[in-house]
């Protein structure tokens, strides 16, 4: 049967020496982090899905944005291959817990390079990133390696932003939202809603009406109320600190049929 897993990775000691790419570098306190990070999980665990931690990775600062590591689709994990160098020694054990879940492994291969940061799945349509973290060789073999499990994938240039998450996520019903000021052409998607505030722009599907936000975007939260949705907002400030937001700290299997002897 399908089930709801989660991986998820602690956050490092050396969170505060992560890489910033749009924004001033700002102290972290990695106590608070800590907690943060303690109280997504269990937001995660209180709505049905049951998370798996990755394997720290305590020299990788950045680590903890476990998401950027691969990308599933249905029962395939495509091994990312980061665009920053300095984040590949963070995949290892990543692809370790993909495979302790029984997902079939496939890995993106140099030349390409991609963070699954930069991949925003809507159903079967997939669009992915080009920008400082993902090249057209690593869209290629995202392509090939998913397009033949019924996959429609789209490839969205951006360059306001570190990865196409940071500017875009979707809602329930397949509402891609975005903050206008990040997305370069909202006419790729289907059916955009724009956001006021620039943490609105991502949510995680807790399943239902239930919509995980970071609680820096009240405006938004009080928005997808009135759509009809619950916001379930934490705080995740230190994260936002290192472009960090709800959906990089986790990699959500919604379509994983796993094995019962696994468990």
């Amino acid at each position: 049967m399908p089930s709801r897993l989660a991986l998820v990775r602690r956050p490092g000691p050396r969170l505060a020496e992560g890489l910033v790419t749009h924004l001033d570098r700002q102290p972290v306190d990695p106590a608070l982090a800590l907690h943060q990070w303690e109280t997504y999980v269990q937001v995660l665990r209180d709505h049905g899905w049951r998370t798996t931690e990755v394997a720290p990775a305590d020299d990788c600062p950045d680590a903890v944005f476990v998401e950027d590591t691969m990308v599933v689709f249905r029962n395939v994990a495509l091994l990312a291959r980061s665009g920053a160098e300095s984040r590949r020694p963070e995949l290892p054990a990543a692809r370790e817990a993909a495979a302790a879940l029984g997902c079939s492994l496939n890995a993106v291969r140099a030349p390409g390079t991609l963070d699954g940061g930069d991949v925003l799945k809507v159903g079967d349509t997939v669009y992915v990133g080009r920008g400082c973290r993902t090249n057209a060789e690593g869209v290629r073999q995202l392509r090939a390696a998913f397009e033949p499990l019924g996959a429609r994938v789209v490839a969205v240039p951006h360059r306001r932003v570190l990865h196409l998450k940071s500017a875009v996520t979707a809602l329930p019903d397949g509402t891609v939202i975005g903050y206008l000021p990040f997305v370069e052409d909202p006419s790729v998607f289907p059916q955009f809603r724009p956001v006021l505030e620039e943490a609105g722009a991502h949510v995680v599907l807790l399943g239902g009406d239930a919509l995980l936000m970071a609680a820096s975007a009240p405006r938004t939260a009080r928005l997808f109320t009135r759509l009809g949705y619950r916001p379930v907002p934490v705080d995740i400030s230190e994260f936002e600190k290192r472009e960090g937001c709800v959906t990089c700290l986790s990699v959500r299997l919604r379509d994983l049929v796993e094995d019962p002897g696994r468990r």
